[in-house]
């Protein structure tokens, strides 16, 4: 087990002056204490949904290591210029003034389970009753050959909305006429949004929109199939003929690395080069979920369907992207319903509120061309194995354009009104 006990975190942080000197977040007027670490989509609704129907029975923290929150949701739409940076981009200001919420800018360290307590990068320690992880993932760079973090200034990755997402933008808009792109799809599971098709479809809207009839885009995909991929490679014919070609592992026969000093992915069947390499790696939970001993042998952190809480720990419930959801994808949607269930939860083990049973529900839109919008989605519920989906539905082939301006539009209003459910309205 990785998690820290009493004794290594000693060894740690030191025994002694130097630990007492560290600050400790106590409890407040005695109230249960319930903590989460992230703030992304999954983070702040359980803290906001905690605060707002806990009322004065809780005390609600929520960690988070940056000031702001960058969603990867509509990450795309900045890449592919329907959106400034700006518009995707929150702050934690309402959850704070508006919910009594304390929030903790700083990075979660460990987890000492034994305790109940989250250890911060500064030493300082935030205790818990109950605890929600939300992390989202990590990257495992050497998934790719030749990938690392360091390669990833050079061939940005773009899945931790943020500087990445800059990076890839403005060396999106640099390219000249005759300029190739590759991109690295992911292995499954993977985060998505920010999704890798769209992100295609956003880099065709842009070089065709410069008149750059001579680039071309190369997907390099290691699964033989993806999400929609009628409705995309549709969409692709219709709006950017002849641009975009995509491989799937039968055609390629293996990616065997990428080399950033020239711009090169190489494979079993050729050698691609771009000027613009865009490698997305294979994805693991969060770090903190496996210090924590949160994760099995997949890299994510399973779960009871019935409540997101932890198959390893009651006391902790983990949400978003880090978690195995069974048939819901890793989604911003999906984060926010998640933790809903899991604040109910919480607030059930915590005050004796009414527990009802657990119900999830998914969309996931996606951008080809300006309102070109297509979506694909699903409700669940959970059973003794998984979180599984009893209804699902999908945008279909050869819908009028009409219908997908609607359901481009209808996109926008659902990110309207999910930040602000997310972080205050």
């Amino acid at each position: 087990m990785t998690k820290l006990t009493r004794r290594s975190f000693g060894l740690l942080a030191g025994a002694g002056a130097a630990s007492l000197a560290m600050p400790f977040y106590a409890r407040a007027a005695g109230k249960p204490r319930a903590v989460v670490i992230g703030g992304g989509a999954g983070g702040a609704t359980a803290a906001r949904y905690l605060a707002k129907d806990g009322g004065d029975d809780l005390d609600v923290t929520l960690i988070e290591a940056n000031s702001t929150y960058t969603t990867c949701f509509f990450s795309n739409l900045y890449i592919g210029g329907y959106r400034s940076y700006e518009s995707i981009t929150h702050s934690y200001d309402k959850l704070a003034s508006n919910y009594g919420i304390t929030v903790v800018n700083g990075m979660a360290a460990m987890v000492d389970r034994d305790a109940k307590e989250v250890i911060m990068a500064d030493g300082s320690k935030v205790p818990y009753d109950r605890l929600v992880v939300a992390p989202g993932i990590d990257l495992i760079y050497e998934s790719v050959q030749g990938y690392s973090e360091e390669a990833a200034q050079i061939m940005p990755h773009s899945w931790k909305a943020g500087p990445q997402t800059q990076l890839l933008k403005s060396k999106l808009d640099a390219l000249e006429n005759g300029q190739n792109i590759v991109m690295v799809a992911p292995p499954n599971p993977y985060r998505c949004p920010p999704g890798p098709y769209e992100r295609v479809s956003m880099f065709a809207h842009v070089l065709n929109e410069k008149g750059f009839t001579d680039s071309k885009i190369f997907v390099i995909d290691p699964k033989p199939k993806f999400s929609k991929q009628a409705l995309f490679q549709e969409g692709w014919n219709k709006h950017y003929a002849g641009m975009i070609e995509w491989y799937g592992p039968d055609v390629h026969g293996g990616i065997v690395g990428v080399d950033p000093s020239t711009g090169e992915v190489e494979t079993d069947l050729d050698t691609f080069q771009g000027d613009l390499v865009n490698v997305i790696p294979a994805q693991k939970a969060g770090m903190i979920a496996q210090k924590a001993g949160l994760t099995n042998d997949s890299g994510f952190c399973p779960i009871d369907p019935k409540s997101m809480r932890s198959q390893n720990d009651e006391n902790i419930f983990v949400i978003g992207d880090a978690c195995i959801a069974g048939d819901m994808p890793k989604s911003g949607f999906s984060a926010n319903s998640q933790a809903k269930v899991a604040a109910m939860a919480i607030r059930g083990d915590l005050t004796g509120s009414r527990v009802f049973p657990a119900k999830y529900s998914n969309t996931c839109w996606s951008l080809i061309e300006t309102n070109d919008g297509v979506k694909v989605g699903a409700q669940y519920a959970p059973t003794d194995e998984k979180i599984a989906s009893t209804s699902k539905f999908i945008s279909q082939t050869g819908e009028d354009t009409a219908l997908r301006q609607r359901t481009y539009e209808e996109s926008v209003g659902w990110y309207n009104g999910i930040t602000a459910d997310i972080f205050g309205a």
